[in-house]
């Protein structure tokens, strides 16, 4: 899935090469703060839609602030990319931000008494996503390469926008739960199921990550040290 991801993604940056080219004015910075005002929107709206369809519009609304928030935070990367333009306080506001919209939406989606009436999946699903990242951020600060293996961000957007889709049809038509999570005790609806993905998919992230990481540190451990000669030849 990650190399589907990877050619969508590479896809998508020659699709939005003439924006990128003709935008170059901006500050990539800029586009990043105005990223999460979007996403707040959009976390809004998924917090606050009901299950009906006078619902079913704010969830339309919410998904496509959400997606549209998801190509800001795209292209600042790029234009930073493309105009000489990146710096180490871009990287470090991008992901950031980054992390704020993940654990958000996820929460905000989770806090929604119209579709859940336990917010204890949203809160463990934002959990989770965090710790899927941070361990992922981790590597890169003992040495390592920054590990982007499990269940990614792209992966969760599009399991959020397909789950977001499925919620609007399931609003628009009035079709009822299918029963109950266990432990968690919620509604098994479509944005439940996003939830539960999340959750399964960080904590999937974080020890996928961690094992990862630990063989590489293992690895580096126990190579030969570039001084050590143990020829005792002349």
């Amino acid at each position: 899935m990650n190399m589907a991801l990877n050619n969508l993604r590479d896809n998508f940056s020659e699709l939005i090469e003439p924006l990128v080219n003709k935008l170059g004015f901006l500050n990539p910075n800029h586009i990043s703060w105005f990223s999460l005002f979007i996403a707040g929107i959009s976390a809004w709206c998924f917090a606050t839609a009901t299950a009906d369809a006078d619902g079913a519009i704010k969830l339309i609304l919410a998904t496509l602030l959400f997606a549209f928030a998801a190509f800001c935070d795209a292209l600042d990367g790029q234009i930073a990319r493309v105009h000489n333009k990146t710096s180490s306080y871009g990287d470090f506001l991008d992901h950031t931000i980054d992390r704020i919209v993940d654990f958000g939406i996820i929460v905000a989606i989770g806090v929604n008494t119209a579709w859940l009436t336990s917010p204890h999946l949203g809160y463990a699903a934002g959990l989770a996503t965090l710790m899927g990242s941070y361990m992922g951020t981790q590597s890169q600060s003992v040495g390592l390469g920054r590990n982007y293996g499990g269940f990614g961000r792209a992966d969760r957007m599009i399991i959020t926008l397909f789950g977001c889709l499925a919620a609007i049809w399931q609003a628009f038509n009035g079709i009822e739960d299918y029963g109950q999570i266990p432990l968690f005790n919620v509604e098994i609806n479509a944005l439940s199921i996003v939830l539960l993905i999340s959750f399964l998919g960080g904590i999937y992230s974080f020890f996928s990550r961690f094992i990862t990481a630990r063989k590489e540190l293992v690895a580096m451990i126990s190579a030969p040290q570039g001084g050590d000669n143990n020829d005792d030849s002349n």
